[in-house]
């Protein structure tokens, strides 16, 4: 089941005199329960398209459903509820609020929609424990390590059950190992749940994790992979060679 479709999505900036094309009519379709890594050099657009798929920014032309939603023809109430309800987002800087604990962090969406306590704490324990955090509930984000604010992040993310978690750049700030314990989870989580993820990543060791990496190059689609049967590290090598053709993946700006 197709649960996202993108349709000739253009992004510009600026005007008439100084226009920046960013996207360049890009169509893209996202299945249900897929784990795909958006990948391209440093000013390819990868970003800019993850945001527009998200909703964060507004596509200057074209058309995005999220399960048959069209997000173009929202307003913005309309869009700060969907998000709300059916969206779920990991940031680089994790964004988690210094005065609340652990928990209280993740529970914030259901605070939002008013979920009863006893329903919220069952969703807590088990998305904590999928993601070994649970013993760290009552610590605040300044005395736990990277690693952990990200998977609390993740955490935060993945408890409403959304349609789709858009991650960025996850891994950026976390040493090798915090982001191998946090992709390895992701993956966990994405396979056990059902739960559809869409990732920027500069990372092609992050990418591996993924089922499909969809390569962006001058604002269009350049190439896309499919892991299908292979082993993680089979599916690395492949990304290291699309990713040598297109000259190099930096991080984005």
């Amino acid at each position: 089941m197709t649960i996202l479709q993108a349709q000739k999505i253009y992004k510009s900036y600026g005007n008439k005199l100084n226009r920046q094309e960013v996207l360049k009519g890009i169509d893209m379709e996202v299945g249900e329960g897929e784990f795909i890594s958006i990948m391209g050099a440093s000013g390819s657009g990868k970003t800019t398209l993850l945001n527009v798929l998200s909703s964060i920014d507004k596509v200057s032309q074209g058309s995005i459903q999220i399960e048959g939603n069209e997000l173009t023809a929202m307003k913005d109430q309309q869009l700060a509820t969907f998000r709300k309800k059916h969206l779920g987002f990991i940031f680089q800087d994790y964004n988690l609020l210094d005065t609340l604990t652990v928990k209280e962090n993740i529970l914030l969406p259901l605070t939002i929609q008013k979920v009863s306590k006893k329903a919220a704490n069952s969703m807590f324990q088990a998305i904590a424990e999928e993601l070994g955090i649970y013993e760290i509930k009552d610590k605040y984000p300044n005395e736990i390590s990277g690693g952990q604010k990200q998977r609390t992040s993740a955490a935060r993310a993945f408890i409403h059950e959304p349609s789709i978690i858009f991650a960025d750049e996850p891994t950026g700030a976390l040493d090798s190992k915090a982001a191998s314990d946090l992709l390895n989870k992701l993956s966990e989580v994405n396979e056990k749940r059902k739960a559809t993820i869409v990732m920027v990543t500069h990372d092609p060791a992050a990418a591996s994790y993924s089922s499909r990496v969809i390569f962006i190059k001058d604002g269009q689609i350049y190439s896309q992979l499919n892991k299908g049967g292979e082993t993680r590290q089979s599916f690395f090598k492949d990304i290291m060679k699309t990713q040598g053709v297109l000259g190099g993946v930096h991080h984005d700006n």
